[in-house]
């Protein structure tokens, strides 16, 4: 099988088989087993399916799901910019797992336009401490600024302390950040993420390009779109060394290919912004509702 896993998977363009959705500990026939049976009971109770996402990304994406699933697909997002911004207090007190450091939009503040990288794996995937180490030494080495969310309990099966020799003096380490915030924070230039949705969305919403190192689940997916289909970010791929590391943030933050990538996720940003104040796509499902 491994041999296959770079081979493109039919009418699932532009995902390879490594890409497809993987649980470990789960074998690929009860995976779809269990997908083939949630879509069935879709089909036969649903009356139609609301997705967080817009037209301008996934269009093709969504005729396909109205077609298998045989119900209307609402495109209703992005949902997060349809909530008006709670008051600081409020949003440290609801929408955070953790206390979220206010501090770090300060430091943001000092620095210019689009020089710092953002790095965040979010709130559930873990590293092993090597590649702790390496994307510390990685990072160091890029001469790029930087803000790293270091999350308690991140690191599997070891400490969280820096390896010894290596300067972070040019970055800041926070133990969470306002996501939200930061990304729209004129001072970042990038954004180091897992590739889980919501993380994926906030940045095509803020026109922030992306390194993208997936995890597990549906991130692998999104990695591949954020990649290959949008062009809005680089691969890290599972060769993993502080050298790679370096020459990747480079190339986002200071190379031409980045400035590119920039250039079409700010058109991203454009569209989604159109979408939200449109807001035809809730006018339509509020009416589909009112009519079952």
């Amino acid at each position: 099988m491994s041999e296959r896993l770079d081979e493109a998977v039919p009418e699932l363009e532009p995902l390879r088989v490594r890409d497809l959705i993987r649980v470990d500990g789960c074998e690929a026939d009860t995976l779809c087993g269990f997908i083939a049976r949630v879509a069935g009971a879709m089909r036969d109770s649903a009356s139609g399916v609301v997705v967080n996402t817009f037209d301008a990304i996934e269009a093709s994406e969504l005729d396909k799901i109205q077609t298998e699933l045989s119900q209307p697909a609402f495109a209703v997002g992005p949902l997060h910019k349809l909530i008006p911004a709670a008051p600081a207090a409020a949003a440290v007190e609801h929408s955070f797992l953790y206390d979220p450091d206010r501090a770090c939009l300060a430091w943001l503040d000092a620095h210019p336009p689009r020089s710092v990288l953002y790095v965040s794996l979010g709130s559930v995937a873990c590293i092993d401490h090597d590649m702790f180490d390496e994307i510390a030494w990685g990072l160091a080495a890029s001469g790029v600024p930087f803000l790293w969310v270091n999350r308690p309990g991140s690191v599997r099966g070891g400490t969280q302390a820096f390896p010894f020799g290596v300067d972070v003096s040019r970055g800041k380490i926070v133990p969470w950040a306002p996501q939200r915030d930061v990304l729209a924070h004129p001072a970042i230039g990038g954004f180091w993420t897992h590739c889980g949705w919501n993380s994926t969305l906030e940045s095509v919403c803020e026109g922030v390009p992306m390194l993208a190192q997936p995890c597990f689940a549906d991130q692998t997916v999104n990695a591949r779109y954020v990649t290959h289909q949008w062009g809005v970010g680089l691969e890290l791929g599972e060769v993993f060394d502080r050298d790679r590391v370096a020459v990747a943030v480079r190339k986002l933050m200071v190379g031409e290919e980045g400035a590119a990538m920039r250039e079409r996720a700010h058109s991203l940003k454009i569209q989604a912004n159109q979408c939200v104040a449109a807001t035809l796509a809730i006018d339509n499902l509020v009416k589909y509702i009112c009519s079952l």
